[in-house]
């Protein structure tokens, strides 16, 4: 794993067919460290997930199920998702325990509804470090940017692009993406030159 920031990690998983990384996240928390979006770990990370130890896995999207299974069994901590889009994980092989709710606080972050790629799609929000974590709502590709998904992906872009024009009103430096690469310094600036190439809705 490495440090992205003080005490949020990451590892990746190179996509051959995306041409860039899906990464897992781990933030240390004193209430209980939290692992997001988990990739499948080689067997050292997963060593040193259940050294550290999870309280929870909280998974952003439907799609990003992952390694959580892995990181679960292991670690036995329980797995949370949006109720929107956790019958859709459950048909995929996700063991779920717990639900993620727009608002909710989850140790450092609060929970942000973004829909539009998927309807249960969230954003966690750490306002006291400026940090924002991010599933496919946004892709840190190509590196130092941010892009979207192909159309072809995503339910409803139009409640995508309201969603992070939402999104800009949050305060956040920093922005730790589930694919690509992330953006450490001046994140919402990357945000708010994607948002300005959308269309108007």
């Amino acid at each position: 794993m490495r440090e992205l920031l003080p005490g949020v990690f990451t590892w990746p998983r190179f996509s051959e067919r995306h041409g860039y990384d899906f990464n897992g996240t781990l933030v240390l928390h004193e209430g209980g460290n939290l692992c997001i979006d988990p990739v499948e770990p080689d067997p050292e990370t997963l060593d040193q997930l259940a050294e550290l130890g999870i309280a929870r896995i909280l998974i952003t999207n439907r799609n990003h199920v992952r390694g959580a299974n892995v990181v679960s069994e292991r670690t036995r901590a329980p797995v949370a998702i949006h109720p929107a889009d956790a019958a859709y994980a459950r048909a995929q092989g996700a063991q779920l325990d717990s639900e993620l709710a727009a608002g909710e606080q989850v140790g450092p972050f609060r929970v942000v509804g973004v829909p539009g790629k998927s309807p249960g799609e969230v954003a966690l929000h750490d306002s006291a470090r400026r940090i924002l974590v991010v599933g496919d709502a946004v892709v840190g590709n190509p590196p130092a940017r941010l892009s979207l998904l192909p159309d072809r992906v995503i339910d409803d872009s139009p409640t995508l692009r309201a969603s992070l024009r939402r999104v800009l009103a949050l305060d956040f430096d920093a922005l730790v993406v589930g694919d690509g690469v992330a953006i450490l310094a001046d994140a919402r600036d990357r945000l708010r030159e994607l948002v300005a190439e959308f269309p108007r809705d």
